[in-house]
């Protein structure tokens, strides 16, 4: 759950699952969508009580609490909305329609042709992980994308499963480029739909997906998760359209696991403050905490594993294409949301040179009945 409180002057959140949340509330615009406990801590570092006598003024203070949070929500879903507006059309164009991370062999030296191919390898090791089954009974039939970008693991999931795949995201641009590119590679008609091999592009929130109870037998969150301040509403909303039987796959970045009564450094905070405050992140947690809350769920077949050693190519890379002409001019064009997201590329390169920053991969399984 969410803690929301004003420090500084700034109204800031906790994801109350990690210990970096716990230990350090940044400030900033890192809000939560929903889902928010009233605030241990008002003004300076005074705690806040109320009168158990008084219900009344808790229930004002609490009504009080949910007005602000629903107005930082609507802030950080604005800013996480218009940085992949702005971004999203350089992106593409330097890169593709796959916006995330490549999966390579560790110490490999590679072209941005071998990135593509990379971020394409990334979408097969996941499925590998996982243990999904290309059986014509078997594979997955329904999927969703939840923060789908421009829809490119949605169409090629779509395509290698026959499968129909609804992508959502916070950025209207983003869900319009995406439906764009599905009617130009034949997989948004009507006659896909006949055999349940379309895909299809909507703006919604990932904590309140417009979706029915066990609707997929596939939840995919490729590197969306670091933007979801809630972890445990996230993950409990992966958890509620995933069908009996379905699979989820979380991709997605973490800071490193913490032995029981550690916290992050000083040193270590502060780095990750920077990047959030760059990319519209909410407080992070650890691989841990999400086997966790999978396993608070009861769900079946939970693995992990720290894929950090596999991507270490990709930031170098992105950093080299962003210095190039055509990407400092399309930089230029593109706004200053974009441009402060590109100083902050070596941090994340920082964060994974000193174990700070962890690519994990988590995936489980709903029990069948």
């Amino acid at each position: 759950m969410a803690d929301v409180a004003i420090t500084g002057g700034r109204l800031t959140l906790a994801c109350s699952t990690c210990e970096y949340s716990r230990r350090h509330l940044s400030s900033g615009p890192h809000l939560p969508f929903a889902s928010i406990k009233p605030a241990a801590r008002i003004g300076c570092n005074r705690r806040r009580t109320t009168n158990p006598v008084s219900t009344s003024s808790g229930t004002r203070g609490r009504r009080r609490m949910a007005m602000i949070a629903a107005a930082a929500t609507e802030t950080l879903q604005k800013g996480i909305a218009e940085l992949y507006d702005e971004s999203s059309g350089i992106w593409e164009d330097i890169w593709g329609d796959h916006m995330h991370h490549g999966f390579y062999e560790p110490g490999s030296d590679v072209s941005i042709s071998d990135h593509r191919s990379a971020q394409i390898r990334m979408i097969e090791e996941s499925l590998r992980f996982a243990s999904l089954s290309d059986d014509s009974v078997q594979k997955p039939k329904n999927i969703v994308d939840v923060g789908c970008g421009i829809g490119g693991s949605s169409r090629y999931l779509a395509r290698k499963y026959g499968a129909k795949c609804q992508g959502i995201t916070l950025s209207p641009v983003q869900a319009k480029r995406a439906q764009e590119l599905a009617a130009a590679q034949g997989l948004a008609d009507k006659a896909c739909e006949l055999f349940q091999f379309q895909v299809s592009f909507q703006v919604a929130d990932a904590l309140n997906q417009p979706f029915s109870d066990g609707q997929f037998d596939l939840v995919w969150s490729m590197e969306s998760g670091e933007h979801m301040p809630d972890k445990e509403k996230f993950v409990g909303e992966l958890a509620r359209v995933v069908a009996p039987g379905g699979t989820i796959i979380i991709v997605t970045w973490c800071h490193r696991d913490l032995s029981p009564g550690e916290s992050l450094r000083q040193e270590e905070k502060d780095l990750l403050k920077k990047i959030c405050d760059a990319y519209y992140l909410p407080a992070w947690c650890s691989t841990a905490d999400y086997v966790k809350l999978l396993q608070s769920l009861s769900l079946e077949d939970i693995k992990s594993a720290d894929w950090s050693e596999y991507v270490a190519p990709f930031w170098p890379a992105v950093i080299r294409s962003a210095l190039t002409w055509k990407g400092i001019t399309s930089l230029l064009r593109s706004g200053w949301k974009t441009i402060r997201g590109a100083f902050a590329m070596p941090l994340m390169i920082e964060g994974y040179k000193t174990g700070l920053i962890k690519f994990a991969i988590i995936t489980c399984r709903k029990p069948a009945s």
